[in-house]
């Protein structure tokens, strides 16, 4: 069942479908649609959540199955996302899920673009890799690990990878403390004589 439903807690511009949201010059691209049908046909028991906005597509899948999402998307003869562009995450405190894992598909063969998203919840904040689909994504999880804390369940060397191993705490979760450590340039005071003569 694919939902394009607007109501919900809070409903954005990025809630909105294409025909609704005053956007109607940008056109979303064929393929991304035909992603849509195709993922509905292959999962007809799964509830996929569908976006639209301007030209772009995202659709959430549930966090048990995103490998096998990920895997069918990759090798549709018709669809071939065969790039994982990207993968991050974003922080939600209000909400329940809290947490989101995003990636960002893109196909060599089609040029389409699709995005996906994963609800991650606080209580249970894991998902499942997604190496063994797009090895791309051994650094990128580990990122989104660094920054936010969310585990990926099966990654073959989930460690930090931009903070020391002693850090504490995950500085892109928006109940992290921001500090301040002045930089060493701003604290030396150097005496220049502009005066030539």
């Amino acid at each position: 069942m694919v939902s394009d439903s607007i109501t919900g807690p809070n409903p954005t511009m990025a809630t909105v479908p294409i025909e609704s949201s005053g956007a109607s010059h940008y056109a979303v691209a064929p393929i991304a649609e035909r992603s849509v049908e195709k993922l509905q046909a292959q999962f007809p028991d799964t509830f996929f959540e569908v976006r639209r906005f301007r030209d772009e597509v995202t659709v959430y899948v549930p966090r048990e199955q995103i490998v096998t999402v990920a895997t069918f998307l990759r090798d549709d003869e018709e669809l071939r996302y065969n790039y994982l562009s990207d993968l991050t995450g974003n922080d939600w405190p209000d909400r329940d899920p809290r947490f989101e894992v995003i990636y960002h598909l893109y196909s060599i063969k089609t040029f389409g673009r699709l995005r996906l998203k994963v609800r991650v919840s606080e209580d249970d904040c894991t998902c499942p890799t997604v190496t063994g689909v797009w090895t791309t994504a051994n650094w990128h999880e580990r990122e989104v690990f660094d920054m936010f804390g969310i585990i990926f369940e099966g990654h073959p060397d989930l460690r930090r990878i931009l903070l020391p191993d002693e850090w504490v705490g995950h500085p892109l979760r928006q109940d992290y403390e921001i500090g301040w450590e002045e930089p060493e340039f701003t604290v030396r005071k150097v005496h220049r004589n502009y005066a030539k003569g």
